[in-house]
């Protein structure tokens, strides 16, 4: 798993976006990239996920890919502890509950 926090100060406010890569349930080897998003010191205003993808790596590249965009446009990497990650987990319950009752979900219906 895979933490990284960005942010950008523009006219006194400091916007924080945060990044963490999670195994999906089902160890299928599939992974997912969460992101939160908000001013620091508030609970995030945006919480998104990508992916799935095909292993922890493919899922760093996205990832990487993403912190290079968000660089070029002011944000910069900072060491400061993750403060959203319950945001971050309570994403991925969700995205875990929604593929396993989506996996279950069909009926097979010839007559149809």
């Amino acid at each position: 798993m895979r933490n990284l926090s960005l942010t950008r100060q523009c006219l006194g406010l400091v916007t924080r976006i945060e990044c963490s890569i999670r195994p999906l349930a089902g160890d299928n080897g599939l992974w997912t990239l969460l992101f939160a998003a908000g001013m620091a010191g508030e609970q995030p205003s945006a919480i998104k996920a990508q992916g799935p993808f095909h292993g922890p790596q493919v899922a760093e590249s996205v990832m990487n890919a993403v912190v290079d965009s968000l660089t070029l446009h002011g944000y910069q990497l900072s060491d400061d502890p993750q403060i959203w990650c319950l945001h971050l987990q309570a994403q991925l319950r969700q995205i875990n509950g929604d593929r396993c009752r989506n996996l279950g979900d069909y009926r097979f219906r010839p007559d149809n």
